[in-house]
């Protein structure tokens, strides 16, 4: 939209001063918005022309006021003109404060980054978990190392942050960091999140991520076949922490609860569902979703089998699980001990439940995607796309139940040849 800016001079008359002159106000309006400021001149309001908006005559006070008046004009316009090639966007605050020799407040890029990661880390537990603040510190890590890579500076004006800006940064994660796609495209959105707050705070003018586009692409998630969880749950462990590993790892495999999901269980999130028997009621603290899980038998033996443990009793816990850390770096010896070639981590539990266990014995995608406690069907599709063996059983019934019709062709087609 184009800028419409008007000057006109008019006199204050409720300034008037000891010699009965009264003050000449220069009045700026900037798509609508004015403001007035004192010209420093003085007249009789007899010598004032209100529709020319100048003085009157041609001597030399009314030659040196007007003159006045028309420099102040022409700055009015030098100023517009100076914010344009400067590439601002004229707005009644940019204006005026230009105008008037004002320094609008820099705003610099890590004070504000900083400023949000504190107010997640407040917000750590009631709207945000643990690992979304990591990540955000991580992000802003990556971002102070960026600038100095990049432009050798520890802090940038955020109105210097541009496209070219925005791809140098996505270069950085991808070639220095050695980020991979979908770890690079998910920094920048984290970043963009900052640049988010500053055009809603209307600290920016323009958005730099109007031009950039970057898509994850789909990655093949690790689950375990039924042969990998029989030969895990038929293991006889001699250590008893592996023994207690493999039960909670197997637990979340036939609940599909992520790691924090199972710490957080207590006796109180088990209560009797609308089929008469045990379910788990909880809440998903990555998407704050409920989660509705039937109790399978094989997850409340486990359940059972640690009830009593001192863990479970002091802390008030379901089940005595280990830090995230110590139940990966067990998981793996418990790979190794059972013959299972994949890089075993906790959350292959969660994907197990919804690939091996659920999916594969039949049970609906919209049914799994509850349980999951996903908010989009679409995340649960993702696991429905690795199941070749699934869509060759159903083929298989297909092919059954089309068995007798291809043998009555063959049939038909003998009598025909014959």
């Amino acid at each position: 939209m184009k800028t419409k800016i008007t000057v006109l001079y008019y006199l204050r008359k409720s300034k008037v001063n000891a010699q009965a002159q009264m003050p000449i106000y220069q009045r700026i309006t900037i798509n609508g918005q004015r403001f007035d400021c004192s010209s420093g001149h003085y007249v009789d309001e007899a010598k004032w022309s209100s529709e020319a908006s100048k003085m009157k005559g041609n001597s030399e006070e009314a030659r040196m006021i007007n003159g006045q008046l028309d420099i102040m004009r022409a700055t009015v316009y030098e100023t517009e003109k100076k914010l344009f090639m400067n590439q601002v966007q004229i707005t009644y605050e940019s204006f005026k404060n230009e105008y008037q020799g004002k320094k609008e407040r820099e705003r610099m890029l890590i004070p504000i980054f900083v400023e949000h990661n504190r107010k997640i880390k407040e917000l750590v537990g009631f709207e945000y978990a643990p690992g979304t603040l990591e990540r955000y510190q991580t992000s802003l890590k990556h971002t102070k190392d960026f600038l100095f890579w990049k432009y050798n500076l520890t802090d940038i004006n955020i109105e210097k942050i541009d496209h070219a800006f925005i791809m140098e940064y996505e270069f950085y994660l991808r070639s220095v960091r050695k980020c991979n796609n979908n770890t690079a495209v998910k920094y920048v959105k984290n970043f963009h999140k900052i640049i988010n707050q500053c055009l809603s705070n209307g600290w920016l003018n323009k958005d730099p991520f109007v031009n950039y586009k970057a898509k994850v692409k789909e990655v093949i998630r690790e689950f375990l076949s039924e042969a990998d969880i029989e030969s895990m749950i038929n293991k006889e462990f001699v250590s008893e922490r592996l023994d207690l590993v493999r039960d909670i790892f197997v637990f979340s495999c036939f609940t599909g609860l992520a790691y924090i999901d199972v710490k957080q269980l207590t006796k109180t999130h088990i209560s009797l569902g609308i089929d008469g028997d045990n379910w788990i009621f909880t809440t998903r603290q990555k998407t704050d979703t409920a989660s509705k899980i039937p109790l399978l038998p094989l997850a409340q033996q486990i359940v059972d089998k640690y009830e009593k443990h001192p863990v479970c009793l002091n802390e008030n816990r379901l089940l005595p699980i280990l830090s995230n850390q110590k139940m990966n770096a067990y998981l793996k010896e418990i790979a190794d001990v059972c013959g299972i070639n994949k890089d075993l981590t906790f959350h292959i539990a969660r994907h197990t439940f919804a690939t091996t266990v659920t999916l594969s014995n039949g049970v609906p995608i919209e049914t799994v995607s509850k349980m999951l406690g996903h908010t989009n069907l679409k995340t649960t599709q993702h696991y429905a796309k690795i199941l070749d063996h699934k869509i060759s059983n159903d083929m298989m019934i297909l092919k059954e139940k089309f068995k007798n019709t291809n043998t009555a062709l063959s049939n038909k087609s003998g009598q025909i040849k014959a």
